[in-house]
């Protein structure tokens, strides 16, 4: 079984896994251009600290697209190497790393200087989970005959959501921050 550094010095930078998306690269694009990230501090601590971080993922994911970006950000200005595994083409990574029993992506393993995984974050935010939650609940039951089409119309609001508001990356950010400090004090 491989390791979480293995899977890591396998994986992709997260740079050219997004220049080779073919899938939501345009609103991905977009969130990493117009995502500015705060001066509080944080990527001075993050400097301080030996991590890099091992993102699951795929490319057709709506959360993935605006989350990635925003990680991105974040570890290009600490100078910490981020790097990719897809989801789907292993999953033995994704399912020791499973929400509620799911394979909810995107999920940010966070390795230490020796490769050792020290914590993780994801799939969303608490912000970006409320939405989502409201958004399940305005469906009716699978079995209706317009579930499908409403499901649909679901999706492409919740993207049209992630690509343009800013609030909700900063919910990511915060959501991050919180995690990471809690692992390096």
């Amino acid at each position: 079984m491989k390791t979480e550094q293995q899977y890591f010095e396998e994986g992709k930078s997260i740079q050219t896994y997004m220049e080779e998306m073919s899938k939501l690269k345009e609103e991905s694009t977009g969130v990493y251009k117009a995502f500015e990230l705060p001066e509080d501090g944080f990527v001075d601590t993050l400097k301080r600290h030996r991590l890099h971080f091992l993102i699951i993922t795929e490319d057709w994911c709506g959360d993935a697209m605006m989350i990635n970006p925003v990680i991105r950000k974040v570890a290009e200005a600490a100078g910490v190497e981020m790097r990719v595994a897809l989801r789907d083409a292993d999953t033995d990574l994704i399912d020791r790393h499973l929400t509620n029993g799911g394979r909810a992506i995107p999920i940010v393993l966070i390795l230490d200087e020796q490769g050792q995984l020290v914590g993780k974050w994801g799939p969303r935010s608490p912000e970006g989970q409320k939405l989502v939650d409201g958004l399940r609940a305005g469906l009716p039951p699978k079995e209706d005959p317009g579930f499908e089409e409403k499901q649909k119309a679901m999706y492409a609001a919740l993207k049209s959501t992630y690509a343009e508001d800013s609030q909700l990356w900063l919910s990511v950010y915060e959501s991050f921050k919180k995690t990471v400090r809690s692992l390096i004090g």
